[in-house]
């Protein structure tokens, strides 16, 4: 079987982060492309049936978002809404969130029934989106430290310089020094660290600790912005 998905033993639920292996998609989108605007929308369909699939999940059950790099967080409903994250109590209705250097992130109460997605780039992540779908979780139901939270792949430091303005950014608004290095950000580090803040305790919390410029994936950066998407997506069963 193709690997579309990467998956956590860590969620026991319906999950997974995609791949680019699997689809239909020439290049530049080889070739799981399940986003993105320039590549053919047959093939994006092609794609999502494909990788939907192999969880069991059709795309009348898709709760997913127009991204716009904020921190608005989204009750899930089946099509398309404007946010950067999404939250449900209800089965049977996958939440996606699409990336290709942000950081994916699902959530997790497996006592309470209720799980979040969130697309987490640099304006997102300094607007500490992680917290606001946590605080929309809880109003669902769900309690802080039953909360379990997955970060899949995103741009590492090491390939992520931004300018000083954008490090300035983070230390006002408070985040530890050990989220940058230089002009480096570590994304994964400042999530975790906005997780933490929120009381999720750092067990808790797992990461797949993979930089997306690596072949396995997309990366906006590495392809100068002609690339794919791909989903993170969580479902209660």
């Amino acid at each position: 079987t193709k690997m579309y998905w990467i998956k956590t033993s860590h969620i026991n639920t319906i999950h997974g982060f995609s791949t680019r292996n699997g689809g239909v998609s020439p290049a530049p989108f080889l070739s799981l492309n399940l986003g993105g605007t320039d590549d053919l929308p047959e093939h994006i369909a092609e794609n999502r049936k494909r990788a939907l699939s192999d969880l069991n999940i059709s795309m009348t059950q898709v709760s997913y978002l127009n991204q716009i790099h904020s921190n608005i967080v989204c009750r899930a409903q089946v099509g398309k809404q404007t946010g950067d994250a999404l939250v449900t109590n209800q089965k049977n209705i996958a939440i996606a969130v699409g990336a290709a250097d942000c950081y994916p992130v699902l959530f997790y109460d497996e006592k309470n029934k209720v799980i979040g997605a969130a697309h987490c780039g640099w304006k997102g992540t300094l607007a500490k989106i992680v917290k606001n779908t946590i605080n929309e979780m809880v109003l669902l139901g769900a309690e802080i430290n039953e909360i379990k939270v997955a970060i899949g792949q995103g741009i590492c430091k090491a390939n992520y310089q931004v300018s000083e303005d954008v490090i300035q950014q983070f230390s006002d608004a408070g985040f530890s020094s050990d989220c940058w290095e230089g002009r480096q950000l570590d994304l994964l580090q400042a999530n975790r660290f906005v997780a933490l803040e929120s009381g999720i305790k750092p067990e808790s919390i797992w990461s797949m600790n993979r930089c997306t410029t690596e072949d396995d994936f997309f990366s906006y950066r590495r392809d100068s912005g002609k690339t794919g998407r791909m989903w993170a997506l969580i479902m209660l069963k």
